[in-house]
């Protein structure tokens, strides 16, 4: 492929934005036959044109011995970028990897396409482990996918770090993605019956051997097929000798967004944070369920499959995404702040000082600290240099994992009544070490406030999340939490209020893990967990591997969200 493409802001088409509204089931986009007729597979299949205008050696690294210092929060699996047709696609690929590294931070990698040859560098690390001037060197070409990833279990193994690069009958294919099959092992153990060789633990791989045995020729057809066969969250960036593919799945569970840079290079990014470090003008969502291709014709937009009623994770706004990005539509800042301004409004009490425990509770924090009338100050620093080794001392230090990350700070707090803000609370043991430190450091009340409702399910669909039973909201009432961790009140975010804040956008959330409703339930009694096996996957059966799987809960009780919140 050549190192630069045609302008694609000579393109002028149009793509109409799918309707959102409930209960519709219906194709997104106009019903339009494909010129083409070898493209004309099944009459759910159209296609559309839209406008897009300007605007290395591996070190072994054992996470058991760090996994305590791991916040108590849930673990979003991965980002992925996409970039067409700029000549510095590996590395514009590796700054908005920078950009989406908190959605990932155990292993990297980009592959990039030169003269229809796909190359490929992953590492285990940050992005700036994985990735020197003489590694971007080698990555040359203007078509390049990236990938960040996040290990749940067992150490980081370099077979299992994407973009994963496969080569089948029609050419290679690098495919990097963002999610969680719900119905992964079914799908594997029919590709394996079928001859099928796994190498990897990855329900990736599955995608790929679904695209290589597909039974049609265009390589899109053999993607809309592949996923056609998927159940559960996917937002994936596919790379070939000459094509760049972006998917996300009916739902829409896991973000993706489309850019533009002002030489018409075209990006994919999990979130619009990575589009602003680069330069790339946000242009829109790739919409649930829709399949957009970008070669050397332009941008082409195809309906994979009639969506239902979308429904985006909302822990995205809660937790996951940065401050400064625009996800599924909406600002996450302000979301977050009006979080904060809806606990003071419902949960407020006299106090001297707020703080938030940094870095995610900051904006609510400020939101809940303006909103009540009372000044917001840096009550807990957090520290920024906890890497993944350190030297834990002989004898034993209470808290010692929370100290390492957060401080108190004794002027802020001592002789204070102090409402300390968080994002959600897990388990419930980082909480309760959090008001200890508050309270030695001299707080006279310590009162918690939690910018999303209590959390008693598990999520299937691309976020890390311990089992139901670990979580203290599936085991106990508010104030059972209350005197669990220390605090002198505690407070979530009501559900109906966060319904009510998001309006007409409501019934396109998902709130799997506040309701232990499944908008797509786990077919399987084990559902794979979403990070990788300790064991690779290659010696054994599956059910000889610990660790990898999680009870599918599909009896999860109801909880009344009502007054309890």
């Amino acid at each position: 492929m050549a190192a630069t493409h045609p302008n694609l802001s000579t393109l002028s088409h149009s793509l109409s934005k799918p309707s959102l509204s409930p209960p519709t089931h219906h194709h997104p986009f106009p019903k339009t036959t494909l010129a083409n007729p070898t493209l004309s597979r099944a009459a759910t299949l159209k296609t559309h044109h839209l406008l897009f205008s300007s605007k290395n050696p591996i070190s072994d690294i054992d996470l058991s011995t760090t996994s305590h210092l791991h916040d108590d929060k849930p673990r979003e699996e991965c980002g992925v970028v996409g970039i067409y047709g700029d000549p510095e696609a590996s590395r514009l690929c590796y700054l908005a990897l920078h950009a989406l590294q908190h959605r990932g931070q155990e292993g990297a990698g980009i592959v990039t396409v030169d003269n229809n040859v796909l190359q490929s560098i992953t590492g285990v690390g940050l992005v700036s482990d994985v990735f020197n001037e003489p590694k971007l060197d080698q990555l040359t070409g203007s078509l390049a996918i990236g990938h960040v990833r996040y290990s749940t279990a067992g150490q980081s193994m370099l077979k299992n770090v994407q973009p994963f690069v496969a080569g089948y009958r029609f050419g290679s294919v690098g495919v990097a993605h963002n999610g969680n099959l719900v119905n992964y092992r079914t799908l594997r153990a029919k590709l394996e019956e079928k001859g099928s060789i796994f190498n990897t633990t990855s329900d990736t791989e599955v995608v790929l051997h679904l695209i290589a045995t597909s039974n049609h020729r265009p390589f899109i057809l053999r993607v809309v097929d592949a996923c056609e066969k998927l159940e559960g969250a996917y937002s994936i960036v596919f790379v070939t000798e000459d094509k760049l593919v972006a998917v996300r799945d009916p739902f829409g569970f896991r973000p993706l967004v489309m850019g533009r840079r002002s030489n018409g290079s075209v990006v994919f990014a999990s979130e619009t944070c990575a589009l602003d470090l680069i330069e790339a003008t946000y242009e829109r969502e790739v919409y649930p369920g829709e399949v957009l291709v970008v070669d050397k014709n332009g941008l082409q937009s195809l309906c994979l499959m009639s969506h239902p009623q979308p429904k985006q994770c909302i822990f995205e706004h809660i937790y996951f995404a940065l401050p400064n990005s625009v996800v599924f539509g909406r600002s996450v800042y302000e979301s977050r702040r009006q979080f904060g301004e809806i606990l003071a409004t419902e949960s407020p009490v006299d106090c001297d000082v707020v703080i938030a425990v940094p870095d995610s509770g900051v904006v609510a924090a400020l939101g809940y600290a303006a909103k009540a009338g009372v000044p917001f100050q840096q009550g807990l620093i957090r520290s920024h240099y906890v890497g993944r080794t350190f030297i834990e001392p002989s004898q034993k230090i209470r808290d010692f994992g929370v100290k390492l990350k957060l401080s108190p700070v004794r002027a802020v707090l001592e002789g204070k009544r102090v409402v300390v803000v968080d994002d959600s609370i897990v388990r419930g043991t980082t909480s309760s070490k959090i008001v200890r430190l508050l309270k030695e450091a001299g707080a006279k009340e310590v009162h918690m406030r939690i910018a999303s409702p209590p959390i008693i399910g598990s999520c299937y669909y691309g976020v890390d999340t311990p089992s139901s039973e670990e979580l203290i909201s599936n085991r106990m009432n508010v104030e059972q939490i209350r005197d669990f961790i220390g605090s002198d009140s505690l407070a979530f975010l009501p559900f109906d209020s966060l319904k009510r804040l998001l309006g007409n956008d409501s019934p396109n959330f998902c709130y799997a893990c506040f309701s232990g409703n499944y908008p797509v339930e786990p077919r399987e009694l084990k559902v794979k967990r979403v990070g990788d096996f300790v064991d690779d996957g290659l010696n054994g059966s599956l059910e000889s591997i610990d660790g990898g799987w999680v009870q599918a809960n599909r009896n999860q009780k109801e909880v009344k969200l009502g007054n309890s919140l």
